[in-house]
Formats: structure tokens, C-alpha cells, sequence
């Protein structure tokens, strides 16, 4: 199947690249429509394609040497993923998952030293991928090895916030199914933990949940908890 070339230009991938360059890409591209639950690719199996996310919302996830499961990063529409190539890997180093109905694109993995030669854009965005994705790691394990759970908590639903946050009227909502869970993985905590502090956080009127919904309603007020001096 075709893919149209409006589909894609609005992403920061493309909208630097002629038309001729996009519908050559374009036409090297398999979509792949994935449901809600299912993976684009495990962790561990050969890096045979990679990716860039039409539409909908991933959850790359690693399992730990102890065994420890870990969000390690939310795939976003425009996103590129599984470009174990540039990394210098045969395998794909986590697991991808559909958290609502999405749509790929991939293209096979031998093409991507013809991609980066032919359009260095496409360089350009896997670095800036590469770099953010250490950026937020490097955050990540400085919050968890200097601050209290809570601040880390807060920490990332305001990435969640800027990522994937959807305006309405009570406050903003995060854009894809989340549970206290993925919150838990995503922070390096129990379950129980997360759910306390979600809770006081609602009673505040920080916070709306629901099933695997997020609503925050107070953004300044959570920006205050995150960034409060550790006492």
C-alpha cells in the first residue's frame, strides 16, 4: 500500500526533505497496522526493520538481568524506532508495545546506511533520537539516586505532560492508556507506592485518574512538587 506523502511531511523527519526525497523513502516503506497490546518487535530478536510511528502511542519496555521489568521509553507519532543499526546492534536491545491502536511504518534494516547516506536529515533525527533518549535515561537515574519517590513521580507524569499531554477543559490528559503500573516501572517503585501517591495527589487536586486514564490538573502545582528542595 501507498503511502501518502501528506501523511508524513508535517513530521520534523521529513519537513526538511524534498518531495522527491520523501517518496523515495516513501515507496521503500511497508505500513504496519498494530492493536493495542500487541509488539512490533521483542526484545532480544534480530533487528530486521526499523521503524517510524504513524499514528497511536508505544511502550518500549527491557527486562533486566534480575528479571526486573522497565519502561525505559514512550514512543510518540513521528518518532523513530528499533534503529538498532545506528547503534551498532544486531538485536533489538527492548521490547516495543502497542499501548492503542497504531500504525508503523518500517523499512527492512539493510536499507538504513543507503538512508543515511542519501538524506542526511534522517542522520540528523537519529542522532537528536539518540541523544534525547540518553538525555532523559541520564535524568532518570539522577532522580532515582537523589531524590525521593514522590519528586521522581511527578518528575515523570510532567514528561508524560509534555510528551503525549492533551488539553481540555479541567486540565491536561495524558494522550494514551497508562495505568499506576507503567508509572511504578517508569520510576523504579512498587505499585503500592505510585497508588498512595496518586491518591494524595487527587485529594490535593493535583490529579484525576481512572482506568489506565491520567488527567493533570494542576501542571504549576505539580511543577512546584517536582522541583521542591529535598528537606
Amino acid at each position: 500500500m501507498k503511502v501518502d506523502r501528506s501523511l508524513v511531511k508535517s513530521f520534523a523527519l521529513f519537513n526538511k526533505m524534498t518531495d522527491l526525497d520523501v517518496d523515495v523513502l516513501l515507496a521503500q516503506a511497508a505500513p504496519r497496522r498494530v492493536a493495542a497490546g500487541d509488539v512490533v518487535f521483542d526484545q532480544g530478536g534480530i533487528a530486521d526493520h526499523f521503524f517510524m510511528l504513524l499514528h497511536g502511542r508505544l511502550k518500549v519496555t527491557q527486562v533486566t538481568a534480575d528479571g526486573q521489568q522497565i519502561i525505559v521509553r514512550v514512543v510518540n507519532p513521528g518518532d523513530l524506532f528499533g534503529f538498532a543499526k545506528a547503534l551498532q546492534r544486531v538485536d533489538y536491545p527492548g521490547t516495543a508495545l502497542a499501548v492503542s491502536e497504531s500504525i508503523a511504518l518500517c523499512w527492512p534494516t539493510e536499507l538504513w546506511p543507503q538512508f543515511i547516506d542519501k538524506n542526511p536529515h534522517l542522520a540528523v533525527t537519529a542522532l537528536h533520537t539518540i541523544g534525547q533518549r540518553l538525555e532523559e535515561a541520564h535524568a532518570r537515574i539522577r532522580e532515582m539516586s537523589t531524590q525521593e519517590v514522590e519528586r521522581r513521580v511527578a518528575h515523570t507524569v510532567l514528561r508524560l505532560v509534555e510528551q503525549a499531554g492533551k488539553k481540555e477543559a479541567a486540565g491536561i490528559r495524558i494522550d494514551f492508556p497508562i495505568s499506576r503500573q507503567d508509572i511504578a516501572e517508569m520510576t523504579g517503585t512498587t505499585l503500592h507506592t505510585v497508588s498512595r501517591i496518586l491518591s494524595a495527589w487527587e485529594a490535593k487536586g493535583l490529579v484525576e485518574g481512572g482506568r489506565q486514564k491520567l488527567l493533570v490538573c494542576n501542571v504549576p502545582g505539580l511543577t512546584a512538587l517536582a522541583d521542591e528542595a529535598k528537606k
